[in-house]
């Protein structure tokens, strides 16, 4: 069959899965998908025209980069460093002590095969380990390691795979230039995900200033993105791709932490060209995994060394090692953490052998094992091809299967397992409650406004109705809410402010903040003093205040960072992060002093601003009032997040509280858009912009709800 009526007939086939699915809910969509492809396959004698070459490109970049998009950082950052050991350090033990497990099984199958196997058998599906880890009722620590490392592992594991199938192919392996190469292509694919992931959001954010903002255009140009971080890398640099594209989609997800978009309907049409696209292909990996199942065992009979009923047990034993390997790392990480005295959990194996089973594999694993030349560079077969993937596609199912009957006798509730192939439910939305404001209206119109400034004026009366809504309880969600209004209001009045006006703007800003900065160094030296803080938190501080007082003097104009200050940036921060990770021990001693100065220079710096304005050679009015406003919000809010962390509250309350202030500010926006257009400021059509533009605001903000309730 043509490439195109197989690829028209696989999109059918997915859809049906998901109709299906609606109805038989305690079966995974993943299973339906698989049942279907054998059906089609049996029926008709279907089969697809794979080519290798290829395969890796189509899947594994759009898959690993949207797992990227949607890393949650700030809920996983307190567990880096187990994280980072499951999603590295056990894969590796996994293509290892697996790899010679399965070999001691199968004897029959290549040992750099059988490494090849373990290693793409390793990374865990995210979507399914978050829906048995919420279902189970994991430890919250522990269901933030194992969902932490699902979205990583992808990356090692393929890079081990990737190593192994090479051994293979080429008959040759050195350890020396194997570990040589494995920080090369790690190294260097992190940097060229970086650059080039840069280099995009730049030319984005230049062709918005120049006026190309069409959101087609801009979203094409994101679904685009992943393709071409992963050949340039892959092709040109010869590095990781798959690292590359990580990385990639993490710094996306890190410089799109915007909580007030800019550009709404940008956002909104991108995350659901993504959720299409993420679900036609992870539905196409499984309807192709049982396409192939009679292919493999079919080839795996001719072949005469091996029968269905030994390949069944060869991978039923499989899945028995990678649960085992598993379940026995956990617990020990359990068993580790109690002795560390971080947490006072007692050892539990029932705890273990959930995480052991939480490892269902999915779309990466497959679309690996489908990315297998056929041949070796002497033009012989690849060794145990056939076995290879039968094994891979039963290990995948009896990980699905093994989930669904367990979770029944062990879930807290009904809902039934979802993988990353599971149609996403964006339908339940937030009440949001067209509460009306009581905002007085503007004053006489003199003239038309333009539509930034119209935007600009909204936003304002938003932070109006934030700061009436302010309470002690919901004051970072607010101070949250306030900044990012503030500065989407600064890149407003860019475009419409007079540039004389726009640079004595700056200028009282840059004024303020030196002053601020004088009063956060002396803050800072009177702790160091008083023995508040070690030399290590010292320093480290004291280096900041004197990068943002560089800046703050250099800085004559605005625009944009140059590439080589964001990379300086980046380092710093990134060297910064590394020195408490070399002072282990003392890592929650230089956390607790750090938010403590973070907090106290904060206070410093507000209340020798509020002195200086008050100073009777100072006139206060000379300032403009907005750049005095949004310096102390600056402030506030580092003192609300240091707070935070110092006594965090459930996640779920800072983001009841944050919803309630962003649909009461939504609804502000919109009565200052009717206010505009009865006093004659804004046309009928500018009015029907605007009302749109805070309508997709309440879909983004609906949309990341959803998102928070499903990771």
């Amino acid at each position: 069959m043509p490439i195109i009526e197989a690829v028209i007939l696989l999109i059918v086939l997915v859809l049906l899965s998901n109709i299906i699915s609606h109805y038989l809910t305690f079966v995974p969509v993943s299973l339906i998908q698989i049942a279907l492809g054998l059906v089609v396959a049996l029926i008709w004698n279907f089969e697809v025209p794979l080519e290798t070459d290829w395969f890796l490109l189509l899947f594994i970049a759009p898959l690993l980069y949207n797992d990227g998009r949607r890393f949650p950082r700030k809920e996983l950052w307190r567990l880096r460093g187990p994280i980072f050991g499951n999603a590295i350090l056990l894969v590796f033990l996994t293509t290892i002590l697996g790899g010679f497990l399965i070999y001691w099984l199968i004897p029959k199958m290549p040992l750099t095969v059988a490494f090849a196997l373990a290693g793409i058998l390793s990374p865990t599906d995210p979507v399914a380990v978050q829906s048995i880890s919420k279902q189970v009722k994991l430890p919250e620590s522990l269901l933030h390691l194992v969902s932490g490392e699902s979205l990583i592992n992808d990356a090692s594991g393929l890079i081990a795979f990737k190593y192994a199938i090479a051994a293979t192919v080429t008959g040759y392996f050195s350890l020396k230039t194997a570990a040589g190469d494995f920080f090369y292509i790690s190294i260097v694919g992190f940097l060229a995900g970086l650059i080039i992931m840069t280099a995009v959001q730049l030319l984005m954010d230049f062709l918005r200033r120049q006026g190309i903002d069409d959101v087609i255009f801009n979203t094409v140009l994101q679904i685009a993105t992943p393709f071409v971080v992963y050949l340039v890398t892959e092709e040109i640099i010869h590095a990781s791709g798959v690292i590359a594209v990580v990385t990639a989609g993490v710094l996306y997800h890190a410089r799109e932490s915007q909580i007030v978009e800019d550009s709404p309907e940008l956002k909104l049409v991108t995350e659901k060209v993504w959720d299409i696209i993420i679900y036609s292909l992870n539905g196409i990996v499984f309807v192709i995994l049982g396409i192939e199942l009679p292919v493999a065992t079919t080839k795996l009979i001719k072949g005469g060394q091996f029968n269905t009923g030994q390949a069944l047990l060869f991978a039923l034993g499989t899945w028995i090692i990678l649960v085992v390997i598993r379940t026995f790392w956990t617990y020990g990480y359990i068993i580790f953490q109690r002795l560390r005295h971080t947490t006072t959990e007692h050892p539990s194996f029932r705890t273990a052998i959930l995480s052991g089973l939480s490892g269902v594999r999915g779309a990466v694993t497959m679309a690996g094992v489908l990315s297998v030349p056929l041949t070796v560079s002497s033009g012989a077969g690849f060794p145990t091809r056939s076995l290879m993937l039968f094994v891979a596609s039963g290990v995948i199912i009896i990980s699905l299967v093994a989930a669904t009957l367990m979770l029944p006798l062990i879930s807290t509730d009904g809902t039934p397992l979802q993988t990353r192939g599971s149609a996403s439910d964006m339908s339940d939305g937030l009440d949001i409650e067209d509460d009306e404001p009581e905002e007085e209206y503007p004053a006489e119109p003199v003239r038309q406004i333009s539509e930034d400034e119209a935007r600009a004026y909204i936003m304002r009366l938003a932070i109006s109705k934030i700061e009436e809504l302010r309470r002690p309880n919901n004051q970072r969600a607010a101070y949250d809410l306030i900044l990012d209004y503030q500065f989407v209001i600064r890149r407003l009045e860019m475009n419409y402010r007079a540039d004389d006006t726009m640079q004595r703007v700056l200028s009282d800003e840059l004024k303020l903040r030196q002053v601020a900065l004088k009063g956060e160094r002396a803050e800072l030296k009177s702790m160091r003093e008083s023995g508040e803080i070690t030399k290590t938190s010292y320093v480290g501080a004291l280096r900041r205040i004197e990068r943002m007082e560089s800046r703050v003097t250099q800085v004559g104009g605005h625009g944009v960072p140059s590439v080589l200050r964001y990379w300086l940036l980046f380092f710093r921060h990134l060297w910064r992060n590394a020195t408490y990770w070399l002072h282990s021990e003392d890592t929650d001693r230089l956390h607790a002093e750090s938010n403590l100065i973070e907090r106290q220079t904060a206070k410093a710096a507000i209340k020798t601003l509020s002195e200086y304005l008050a100073r009777t050679d100072i006139d206060e009015t000379q300032f403009d009032n907005q750049a005095i406003y949004h310096l102390i919000v600056h402030y506030r809010n580092r003192i609300e997040r240091a707070k935070a962390v110092e006594t965090p509250t459930h996640e779920a309350d800072y983001q009841h509280q944050f919803s309630r202030l962003r649909v009461r500010a939504l609804s502000a926006e919109r009565t200052g858009i009717q206010n505009l257009l009865e006093a004659g400021n804004i046309s009928w059509t500018m009015a029907s912009h605007l009302r749109q533009y805070v309508n997709y605001a309440e879909n983004v903000l609906v949309m990341s709800l959803n998102n928070e309730d499903s990771d």
